[in-house]
Formats: structure tokens, C-alpha cells, sequence
């Protein structure tokens, strides 16, 4: 490995640890808030950030392997996505269900803080010469999030001028469908990769 590749290498797993501890730290902000809040869409953007940082965690082990293992971590991204978004559904049934009565103001408080560190991850992410397969997973789950954020700080305010629950469940559900778009996405960026590396082999 050359001086520039090293150097590189350096920059992407640094790049990978400050995201990692920011979707950490995210996480439990935002079970905290959800679980006081009575929010479905803060526990499913809670469970989102801790898969996300369970993805970064293999892609910072993958990074010091070779592209087999890089792709098998990218497949894992994508599983934990859509295991992700199958939980979120199950949230939202219960909670249509039984009834729930979430705070706006914690939810526009809370997405207001999560936008602000997601938009400094995706800036992070975007700085790097040419990501391999996990970075842009993980970029693809800095901007399902900033998206989320946007939509639960929409429903936040609906919440508060309607004073009833479903906007708060409509973005659960909307943070479920985004996960399953984005674990599609992984899954069929790492099969293609695999394609590639079998004709190389070749």
C-alpha cells in the first residue's frame, strides 16, 4: 500500500468512526425522547441509528479486509435495513392498535437536533475519493435518516396543531419504507459487486 492509499485508508476509517459514535449517540437520543415523547416515529429513527452503527462497526472491520469481506459486511447492511423495517411495521400496528399519544414538540426538537448531525455525516461521507461499497451504504443511511428527520419534524408540528396521532404513525411507516428502499439498494450494490469481483477471477 502506497503512501496515498495509507492515507486514504486512515481518512475513511476515521471518517467511519465519527459517524459511527454520532448514530450512536443519535440512537439514544432518540429512544430517550420516543420513549417520553410516546413517539412511534422516534423509536423507529432509534432502532434506524443503532442499526446504522452496528453497519458502521462491520464496515470499520471490513476495511481491513479484502473486497469479499467488504461485500459480505455491505449484504449484512442491507439485511439489518430490512429487519429494521419490518420492527418499525410491527410499532406502528401496536401503536395504531392501542392507541398512543406522542408529544410534537419533543418530536421538532429531537428531528431538528438529528438533521443537523445527519447533513454533518453525509458531508463527512461525501468528502472521501472514491468510496467503496460500504461507504456509500453508509451514505446511504446518513441521507435515509436526514430524510426521516425531515418527516418527523413535519409530523411534530401536525401532531401539535391536529393534537392526534397519525402523522406521528404515517412517518413511522414512511421510516420503514425508506429503510426497505435502502436495504434493496445495498443488497443489489453488493451483488453487483460480486458479479465484478467474479469476473476479475475469471
Amino acid at each position: 500500500m502506497n503512501d496515498l492509499s495509507a492515507s486514504n485508508a486512515l481518512r475513511e476509517r476515521r471518517t467511519l468512526w465519527t459517524v459511527l459514535v454520532l448514530n450512536a449517540a443519535l440512537a439514544v437520543g432518540f429512544f430517550v425522547s420516543g420513549w417520553s415523547a410516546d413517539s412511534s416515529a422516534l423509536i423507529a429513527n432509534g432502532v434506524d441509528n443503532l442499526s446504522d452503527t452496528a453497519v458502521y462497526g462491520l464496515s470499520i472491520v471490513a476495511m481491513t479486509r479484502g473486497n469479499h469481506w467488504k461485500t459480505r459486511a455491505a449484504m449484512a447492511s442491507g439485511g439489518m435495513l430490512l429487519i429494521l423495517a419490518v420492527g418499525i411495521l410491527f410499532d406502528v400496528g401496536r401503536r395504531y392498535i392501542e392507541g398512543s399519544e406522542p408529544i410534537g414538540p419533543a418530536m421538532m426538537i429531537m428531528a431538528t437536533i438529528a438533521g443537523i448531525v445527519n447533513y454533518i455525516c453525509l458531508r463527512l461521507l461525501r468528502r472521501l475519493e472514491q468510496p467503496d461499497i460500504n461507504l456509500r451504504a453508509a451514505t446511504t443511511f446518513s441521507y435515509n435518516d436526514f430524510i426521516s428527520n425531515g418527516g418527523i419534524l413535519v409530523a411534530g408540528v401536525l401532531v401539535l396543531w391536529l393534537g392526534n396521532n397519525w402523522p406521528d404513525l404515517v412517518t413511522g411507516l414512511a421510516t420503514a419504507i425508506i429503510a426497505i428502499k435502502g436495504g434493496i439498494e445495498i443488497l443489489r450494490d453488493a451483488r453487483a459487486e460480486m458479479r465484478n469481483d467474479t469476473d476479475k477471477a475469471l
